[in-house]
Formats: C-alpha cells, structure tokens, sequence
C-alpha cells in the first residue's frame, strides 16, 4: 500500500530479480531469513523488454527498490543492507574480523558463479562462436573454488564453524547454481563434506522456497 504525504510517496520495498539467478537468491534467502517484507518482482535481463537498466545501469539483477524509490545493487551491498535494518538473525557478524572472514567465504561464492554464468552465457552461442579454451578457463575457477571451500569447511557444520551466517548463505546458492545449470558437475562425490552443508541448508524453508526455476 503507497502512503503519501506533502513531500514525500513512500512505498514497499521492492526485490528486481530473475528466478535463476544465484545472487538474487542470495538475497531472496537473507531477506527470508530477517523476515523483511518486500514484492518480488521477476525481471530477466535479457528479454527485450526488461526495465532493469532503468534501475540498474549495469543491466544486472538483483536490484533492491527502496521504499524512497531508490535502487541498491548489487547483491553484496543489498545484503549488507538488509542486514542492518532488522535486528532479526544477523548474517553477519558484527566484529571487524570475524566479517572479513564471512565476506571472503561470499566473494569466493560469488566467484563461482561469476565463473558458471559466463560458461552458461557462452554456451548459448553458435557452436562456431564459443571458445572451448575459454570455457575451461572459467570451469577451472570453479572446480579450485570448491577444493577450497571443502578445505576450508573440513568437518565443521557451518563454513565459519557453529553458526549459521551469509558464509552459508553465499555457498549455499553457488552449490545450487551448479546443480541447477550445471548437473554434469559431481561436486558432491568429490566434496561430500559441501554436500552435507548443501543438505542441511536445504532443510531451512528460505532455502527450498528459492529454489532456481527455468
């Protein structure tokens, strides 16, 4: 409901996004999770015509509409939003250190599907077209990005050790990125250790209610 007032029309907030994408699912998780109220409205930003450039002028989902109207991007700087205006289950911890800690667990994230999306983006072009050499290129990100992270996680429950944080957040949308765009990839037999992680994730409704869908 839009209220109005001499000077100012304030409105729902609202989240840009397409139904696919791992960083609007990364989002769509935080924001579950901090039960904050917002209207998704689905945008792909390939179709001929999206209004995401208006809002955006990168092009790129997801864009989070404030009540003002104003448009944040992209999704690390929305998260951190979201997490500062609800008091309900920070996911991110409030220490200089133990942040950066998180943060790196999400840019690390983050660049797996950086990695993916260009392959999948590639591979939607003509056979002549595509760069084969290119392409592992970008899947070789992918796969060192996953020797990390179970590395990293070795037997813990959660990436960062007992609590469930944006680290989790993060990985967990990339895992499912991948199982999404990417079945051919058996990262759970050779990481059962994300695999797990990507199970218990799974049992949380902000997880399953988001699941990618073509």
């Amino acid at each position: 409901m839009t209220k109005k007032n001499s000077t100012t029309v304030v409105q729902r907030m609202k989240l840009i996004a397409s139904l696919t994408s791992p960083f609007a699912r990364k989002v769509r998780v935080v924001a579950a999770e901090k039960h904050i109220d917002y209207d998704l409205v689905v945008d792909v930003p390939w179709d001929e015509h999206t209004q995401v450039p208006r809002l955006n002028p990168l092009g790129k989902v997801p864009v989070w509409v404030l009540e003002d109207g104003k448009a944040l991007y992209d999704s690390r700087v929305i998260v951190e939003y979201l997490d500062s205006v609800s008091p309900v289950g920070h996911v991110l911890p409030r220490d200089a250190r133990p942040r950066i800690v998180v943060k790196r667990w999400e840019a690390l994230a983050d660049g797996i599907c950086d990695a993916a999306a260009l392959v999948f983006v590639e591979r939607k072009r003509p056979p002549e077209q595509q760069s084969p050499d290119w392409m592992a290129r970008q899947m070789k990100k992918v796969h060192a990005a996953l020797e990390v992270m179970s590395e990293d996680l070795g037997k813990q429950e959660w990436c960062t050790g007992e609590f469930f944080n944006l680290s989790d957040i993060a990985v967990g949308c990339a895992l499912g990125y991948l199982d999404f765009r990417f079945p051919e990839i058996e990262w759970r037999r050779a990481h059962p250790n994300l695999s797990a992680l990507h199970d218990r994730l799974m049992q949380r409704p902000a997880f399953r209610d988001s699941l990618p869908v073509a």
